[in-house]
């Protein structure tokens, strides 16, 4: 039986390999705290040159520039509101103020008929005969209406007596006075009209003239 002999060489290698371990472990052990140093310088003077450009105020220049410079997302959207404002006036509110203005002016040639029924009732018996007082009558109305700012040759005068006898002494006269309100400031349609108002009158005539 023959005893087992390790081979020499096999232990030489074992102090070689743990002395190999041993300079690799200084090795990594000395230069962490190289790496540690380098790391906090580098992050010290990061530090510095951020609050040296904090400290340093910006230019104004630049300032107006990043002012005149419009965004991407928001150069599409410059005068949207203007140009939708200036529509929707147009759509809405000129025919608005037309509509107003309309009403105003047949509000006025209803005062301006009842002025003119009232008026020519009253010329009208105050007259001696039926040709002078058709006159008088109808004069009263042009005026009347003139005074108000309507064209008299788009009323109408007509008068009714009761009894028929328009001279007798307590007889009433009935004057109607109809008006054509033309539409505003559209001076070419001598046709059209808004409306047509109508005002009565009546007056008694008297023993006495």
């Amino acid at each position: 039986m023959r005893l087992f002999s390790p081979n020499p060489s096999s232990f030489a290698t074992v102090p070689r390999s743990r002395a190999e371990s041993r300079s690799n472990t200084k090795r990594r052990s000395s230069r962490q705290p190289r790496i540690r140093t380098h790391l906090a310088d580098a992050l010290s003077r990061g530090q510095a040159q951020g609050a040296a450009a904090d400290a340093i105020p910006p230019c104004p220049a630049l300032k107006q520039r990043e002012h005149q410079i419009p965004r991407q997302g928001h150069v599409n959207e410059q005068g949207s509101a203007v140009i939708e404002f200036t529509f929707l006036a147009l759509l809405l509110m000129v025919p608005l103020v037309y509509f107003v203005i309309t009403v105003g002016q047949i509000q006025g040639g209803s005062f301006a008929v009842v002025g003119a029924a009232d008026q020519a009732a009253k010329v009208y018996v105050a007259q001696p005969d039926a040709a002078t007082a058709q006159a008088a009558a109808e004069q009263a109305v042009a005026l009347a209406l003139s005074d108000f700012g309507h064209d008299a040759g788009r009323a109408s005068m007509t008068t009714a007596c009761t009894p028929a006898d328009c001279r007798a002494a307590g007889t009433t006269v009935t004057v109607t006075v109809i008006l054509s309100v033309p539409l505003p400031f559209v001076p070419f349609a001598q046709g059209l009209s808004a409306t047509e108002v109508e005002a009565s009158s009546t007056q008694l005539v008297g023993r006495y003239r």
